[in-house]
């Protein structure tokens, strides 16, 4: 079978990039070595925080 190629950007590529942001910005600003890996694990769902907050700012909440 042949394979179907998109062409359009990948969704990964998206949040990939998002995550490498995410995770210099969080980490940047952790103060000792376990606020770091908090702010590690925060930049893996990143995602969640951006709809938490534009589900408030829209008043869906």
């Amino acid at each position: 079978m042949k394979k179907r190629v998109r062409e359009s950007a990948s969704p990964g590529a998206v949040y990939g990039f998002g995550l490498i942001g995410a995770a210099i910005y969080f980490i940047s600003q952790a103060t000792g070595f376990w606020t770091g890996v908090l702010g590690f694990l925060k930049a893996l769902v990143w995602p969640v925080f951006l709809v938490y907050d534009a589900f408030k700012f829209l008043g869906l909440q």
